[in-house]
């Protein structure tokens, strides 16, 4: 989905013009993948525009940077302030974000250490990551010929910006033959993520969802629909699932920041359920939208006002 270009970006401390917020050619994470991210988004509310659980986002994107050994020259608070500042700044009411931390240009090689980190926040109108159509009437999705890395290769726990290459392998895969989306098992074949997105399954009365020993990242999309699921009297428990219990699920759904919460109605071309999306996923994906939007007063402790 191309970008709609905003007017300023904030970079290491000050908002530039978009169109010159630029790097060197040989900055070390375009050259290794050094450098961790998140994507978070501000939506609409009574109140104004809010960014939807900017703490925990800001939180994990410093547990990557500590994975990875990179030092956020900036404390969490300054870094909250600037992806609000984006908002702000660009007068967006409903946006996705993307801040990012990356090893810049000065050290060449495999040595990282020796780096420093510069920080980049930038926000833009983008629509669902699926599609509405998809987010309406559910996705096409097939499992990937390649594997979720091993978590002793590369941690799973971390949005490091190297990783991704795995999640678009598979990505290119499913599209160039014909699907929406990917879902990659782990190395023991138990059912991982999908590309950028936690998967849920509802089978036999059960709302399951991957466990990160399995390769998922632990997703703060995931955890909100763990927490409204509850409201709503449905318990979600964290299991290890096969690819044959996709194939015989009730109901599939998978959610992130940037696909909000969307149906699946197929997997490897087998339908799921009566191939509609179900209505234990219709009852999540409104309280979701009601969450973000303001309109659920026990969780508007996960919104935080623009200003």
């Amino acid at each position: 989905m191309p970008i709609e270009k905003s007017n300023v970006i904030w970079m290491d401390g000050e908002l530039v013009p978009w169109d010159q917020a630029n790097v060197h050619v040989l900055t070390h994470g375009l050259h290794y993948g050094s450098g961790v991210f998140e994507g978070i988004r501000a939506y609409k509310t009574p109140n104004g525009t809010a960014v939807f659980r900017l703490k925990d986002h800001v939180d994990r994107l410093y547990d990557s940077a500590h994975i990875f050994m990179i030092d956020i020259p900036f404390p969490k608070e300054t870094i909250a302030e600037a992806i609000r500042s984006v908002v702000r700044e660009n007068g967006l009411e409903e946006c996705y974000i993307r801040p990012i931390v990356f090893l810049g240009y000065g050290e060449m090689g495999l040595n990282p250490l020796a780096c420093k980190a510069s920080v980049a926040v930038a926000a833009w109108k983008w629509g669902t990551y699926l599609g509405e159509e998809g987010l309406a009437k559910g996705i096409r999705m097939k499992i990937s010929s390649w594997v979720r890395h091993n978590p002793n290769s590369l941690p799973p726990a971390a949005k490091g910006t190297g990783m991704y290459i795995n999640s678009s392998m598979a990505k290119v895969e499913a599209v160039k033959a014909g699907y929406d989306e990917a879902i990659l098992l782990s190395q023991q074949g138990y059912v991982s993520e999908c590309t950028g997105e936690n998967l849920f399954v509802v089978r036999k009365g059960r709302i399951l969802t991957p466990p990160t020993s399995a390769g998922a990242l632990e997703g703060i999309t995931q955890s909100s629909i763990m927490a409204l699921a509850s409201d709503l009297g449905y318990k979600v428990e964290t299991e290890n699932i096969l690819r044959s219990d996709l194939y015989t699920a009730d109901e599939i759904f998978l959610c992130g920041t940037a696909a909000e919460v969307t149906p699946a109605t197929s997997v490897d071309d087998r339908v799921v359920g009566d191939g509609k999306p179900g209505s234990v996923t219709k009852a999540i994906q409104q309280a979701y939208f009601s969450a973000v939007h303001g309109e659920d007063p026990h969780h508007l402790d996960w919104l935080d006002n623009v200003g």
